[in-house]
């Protein structure tokens, strides 16, 4: 039975369209066609101000470079003064028309057009968080199988309550937070907690939206409606986290709000008390307080910051790390103690055989055991015990009647002998030796 999902979809919040939508690509970008095109302007009216010594055209040029760059922070200026508040973009904006009045049309271009590719670097990193979630979130399906009684219903997420039961075939994406009630499988959940090996479920596992069920049968109890799980939660973070600011920023903003009307005080100051009271010329005064102005805008404050944190965002996303903001960023130079998950954070995530403990027979016997029946496995931990044959140049003995026990390991049949290689939930009583390897931060295969 196939229930209508459109209603849902326009009115859920963590299946927002708006993180699905497909972006325009970089270079396609309306703030890199503004950049690019203001820095042609730009770069062309220093040309022709210090090379073809043509004065009027080059401040014409400077003058389009601020009025394709800064239409944004003029806005911000106008709205601010209208509130009756003066920040940075105050100080921008009136620091560019003094350098105009002064005659050096690039200083006031220079700051603006800087201004602007600040502004615009800080709202892309915001956009690459958004990208980085919505890659995540389409893991996360929008339809459940649900068991009623002895009949099965495919319906929106939304109409799960806590408590009911659904239904994850081989292969299925789990798509809420619950526990598992039935069945045994292996659950890939690099997606939410990192871990790179699929992790074994069996009744009374807890399992997350946007992992993937492997090779077995779950019927999983829902613990948390679509809203409440590890995914939306995720969500609702990366949102919140693009309207904090870092306490840097916090600082520029209200450094800016008693900066601004000082520096214009004392501009103010310089132009009319010397003409004024000491009767000297008003125009050499005049220019004087505009360079009073210029030199004081703090363009270099106020671009280092974004940029420094969009620096950190991105190389951190490169490294695979997702941070929640910049304040998140800051906040690391006060840290003492660092915890990690060792699996896929401090190490590769890629295992490898590092030690091979024998009760009876030799190493190379045990190796081969292995080796033979997990060459026909597909399981991640099957890999690194056949490369370590093979790297020893151990041979692999024909094995029959292999079977995979879902959640726990193989068994096969070599000779007359079968064997069972796996997790120690395979085994009734496993050596102690195990216990001390698993405290060791070691998976131990019997």
């Amino acid at each position: 039975m196939q229930e209508n999902n459109h209603e849902h979809t326009e009115n859920c919040k963590v299946c927002n369209v708006d993180f699905y939508e497909e972006k325009p690509s970089f270079w396609k970008n309306e703030g890199i066609k503004i950049i690019a095109i203001a820095g042609i302007t730009f770069l062309v009216g220093l040309y022709f101000e210090f090379i073809s010594k043509n004065f009027l055209l080059a401040q014409s040029l400077f003058l389009l470079t601020v009025l394709i760059s800064g239409r944004e922070t003029f806005g911000n200026a106008l709205r601010a003064i209208k509130k009756k508040s003066l920040n940075i973009s105050v100080l921008i904006s009136i620091a560019s028309i003094g350098a105009f009045l002064i005659g050096h049309g690039e200083e006031g271009a220079a700051v603006i057009y800087l201004f602007y590719i600040a502004e615009f670097l800080e709202s892309y990193a915001a956009e690459r968080a958004r990208k980085s979630v919505a890659s995540l979130l389409k893991l996360a399906p929008e339809t459940a199988l649900l068991k009623r009684g002895e009949k099965t219903y495919t319906v929106h997420v939304h109409d799960v309550k806590p408590g009911e039961i659904i239904i994850i075939k081989p292969g299925d994406r789990i798509p809420l937070d619950g526990v598992v009630v039935k069945g045994s499988s292996s659950v890939d959940q690099a997606p939410i907690t990192g871990e790179s090996i699929p992790v074994s479920k069996e009744k009374g596992s807890k399992v997350f939206a946007g992992t993937i069920n492997q090779e077995g049968y779950l019927e999983v109890k829902v613990t948390k409606s679509s809203d409440e799980t590890v995914l939306s939660k995720i969500v609702k973070i990366v949102e919140n986290a693009q309207k904090k600011k870092s306490k840097t920023e916090k600082f520029v903003d209200k450094f800016a709000k008693y900066y601004t009307p000082v520096v214009v005080f004392l501009s103010l100051i310089v132009m009319f008390i010397p003409p004024l009271f000491f009767n000297m010329d008003f125009q050499e005064w005049f220019y004087r307080g505009l360079i009073l102005l210029v030199v004081s805008c703090p363009c270099a404050l106020a671009i280092s910051t974004p940029v420094s944190i969009v620096s950190s965002l991105t190389s951190a996303a490169k490294n695979g790390v997702l941070v929640k903001g910049g304040a998140y960023i800051e906040e690391i130079k006060n840290a003492k103690v660092f915890v990690f998950d060792k699996t896929g954070t401090l190490t590769e995530g890629k295992p490898e055989v590092t030690d091979v403990v024998v009760f009876k027979g030799s190493k190379k016997e045990l190796l081969e055991i292995a080796y033979s029946i997990e060459l026909n496995s597909k399981h991640p931990l099957a890999f690194p015990i056949v490369e370590k044959a093979k790297s020893l140049g151990i041979k692999n003995k024909q094995v029959k009647n292999f079977k995979s026990i879902t959640g726990k390991g193989v068994s096969g049949k070599i000779g007359r002998k079968t064997f069972y290689v796996g997790s120690k939930s395979l085994f009734k009583n496993v050596p102690k030796e195990v216990l001390k390897l698993e405290e060791q931060g070691k998976t131990v295969i019997v």
